[in-house]
């Protein structure tokens, strides 16, 4: 089968899954590469830079936090991570770290499918690099992928920039949160998952959004979240 040339790094210590999680990609148009073991799995992203690593937590050598922890400052390719639904502490602290998604264990392969088409599908549209936004003193560029208060840099992950994006080119208009994982995740909400309510709450003090009381960012209840123009930080004086 003709490959898409997206190249796949997955590191997982159990054998029989990375192998049957490789041949379904493989399937599936990528190129795909298995990291067994934590320990060589930093070194390895860092070498290989592939499009997007499918990061295990339970490693032995090196565990996945400790593992996305390390390559994050130096890896531009999107992370997903395995972890057990009931593990929301390590789903937070991997989004803290810098990973881009997650998938629960056991591993459903076309959810693994659509959550890694989503994250390959960043800036593809033709038209990216012209579109560029500007409130207040927010300034958020697509095509660069970077974002800026009172002209500083903002330190964003890639999906927190995702999200971000997402909100500020639907300024004035509620997205919920279906919508929302819809649009970055590829798959629909199933009530549970928190990781767009942590994405946001990592977002508002980085814009300059009061996390307590936001203006910008607004949380509505039973509808979802709505990013408002005309509460954006104005310029320094």
């Amino acid at each position: 089968m003709e490959t898409s040339g997206n190249r796949i790094l997955i590191v997982e210590d159990d054998q029989r899954l990375a192998e049957l999680t490789a041949e379904y990609l493989h399937a599936n148009g990528y190129v795909v590469a298995v990291e067994h073991d934590g320990a060589r799995a930093a070194r390895r992203i860092l070498d290989s830079q592939p499009d997007l690593v499918i990061l295990d937590l339970m490693l032995p050598g090196e565990d996945g936090l400790s593992i996305c922890r390390r390559v994050r400052g130096h890896y531009t390719g999107s992370i997903l991570m395995l972890t057990a639904r009931s593990d929301e502490l390590d789903q937070v602290q991997g989004l803290d770290l810098g990973a881009d998604d997650y998938v629960c264990k056991p591993v459903r392969p076309r959810l693994l499918l659509a959550r890694i088409h989503a994250l390959l599908r960043r800036g593809e549209s033709p038209d990216s690099k012209l579109r560029s936004l500007c409130f207040g003193a927010l300034r958020v560029d697509q095509g660069l992928r970077e974002a800026w208060l009172h002209e500083q840099g903002i330190e964003l992950t890639g999906a927190e920039f995702d999200l971000l994006w997402l909100l500020v080119s639907n300024a004035g208009r509620v997205l919920s949160r279906e919508e929302i994982f819809t649009s970055l995740r590829g798959v629909g909400y199933d009530g549970q998952d928190r990781s767009i309510d942590i994405r946001i709450s990592k977002i508002r003090p980085k814009i300059g959004d009061d996390p307590i009381h936001p203006r910008m960012i607004k949380t509505l209840r039973g509808k979802g979240y709505l990013f408002v123009a005309q509460a954006a930080p104005a310029p320094r004086p």
